[in-house]
């Protein structure tokens, strides 16, 4: 691999791990509070869906941005009625909005354009284009500060600058202010916070407020950032693989940061390797390739994540002692 590949599999992993960061860290949210959100995928794709026909309609990227949210929290919502007000079962919940995601787009994809579930391809006027930072041509082709700074700083859509400046500010949220010591605490030890006259009920549903959030922002960079419109089923998995990536990094936003890049820079290098030729063994199948990210996604799970030890109070209803 020569230099510019090099670079251009770096960029590729920070684009490509954009989308696995916001939803990473919207599981976080909802886990910490102890509720287990399978449904991440879902919302990722209800929101992928919603900004794409947005944009398409009104020819606004930020309209767009606002209608994936909107959707997201919508799924957000519903699986917090369902496992905070009617204290269903978590899992049974998220897996369901992952379904009914999954069947409402591509039926409104295919009723209101007829293209199969896709959307209408999108002008460059409605979506989130590359933002080039002053001076980045200039520095260009001076080593290392120059390089990094015109091929990695500069050069990305405002999405994935939003994505990886959520990390610290998740970080900060979480470990340094009174709301995320409560939503920890929530996560641990709902009766405690409870007792100390603090809504577990509106703590966990503030937490899913925050995973709708983030998660609509992931599904926006799919369909209108990353893409030019909408294709059924796009979000492909990376909703369970954001999921792993939390688990892996054991519910913490710096090593869901690393995790995330590690999945990005195996896909990326996926796509790079499509065609390679092993000696004695000819050309690798492009599905093999392919399948290096969920292939990486098992072998972590299976028994290279050490000892995760999720929130005590994960996918329990919370009943009120009166």
């Amino acid at each position: 691999m020569n230099a510019a590949d090099f670079l251009d599999v770096v960029n590729a992993t920070l684009r490509l791990s954009t989308p696995l960061i916001l939803a990473a860290l919207a599981g976080l949210y909802s886990e910490r509070s102890g509720i287990v959100d399978i449904g991440l995928e879902g919302k990722m794709l209800a929101a992928a869906f919603s900004a794409a026909v947005i944009a398409a309609l009104t020819g606004s990227a930020w309209l767009g941005l606002l209608g994936g949210i909107a959707a997201s929290l919508v799924m957000a919502m519903i699986h917090g009625y369902a496992s905070i007000s009617l204290r269903g079962n978590q899992v049974v919940s998220g897996v369901a909005i992952n379904f009914v995601a999954s069947g409402l787009t591509a039926f409104f994809g295919q009723a209101w354009f007829g293209e199969g579930g896709r959307t209408p391809q999108l002008p460059m006027t409605a979506r989130f284009g590359e933002i080039d930072f002053p001076g980045a041509q200039a520095v260009a082709d001076v080593p290392v500060l120059g390089l990094v700074y015109s091929h990695f700083i500069s050069g990305h859509n405002l999405l994935v600058y939003f994505a990886f400046l959520a990390v610290p500010a998740t970080w900060w949220v979480v470990q340094r202010t009174r709301f995320g010591l409560r939503l920890r605490a929530v996560g641990e030890n709902p009766a405690a916070v409870d007792t100390a006259g603090i809504s577990v009920a509106w703590m966990r549903y503030r937490a899913l407020m925050l995973t709708g959030l983030l998660c609509g922002v992931a599904g926006t960079y799919l369909s209108i950032a990353q893409s030019a419109a909408f294709t059924r089923d796009m979000t492909a998995g990376q909703g369970y693989i954001a999921l792993a990536a939390l688990i892996f990094a054991k519910w913490k936003p710096w090593p869901v940061l690393w995790t995330c890049l590690l999945f990005g820079f195996l896909d990326a290098l996926s796509i790079r390797l499509q065609g390679v030729v092993v000696p004695g063994i000819g050309a690798v199948p492009v599905q093999a390739i392919q399948a290096l990210p969920y292939i990486l996604t098992m072998i972590l799970l299976a028994g290279f994540i050490g000892k995760a030890i999720p929130p005590r109070a994960g996918g329990m209803p919370y009943v009120k002692e009166r």
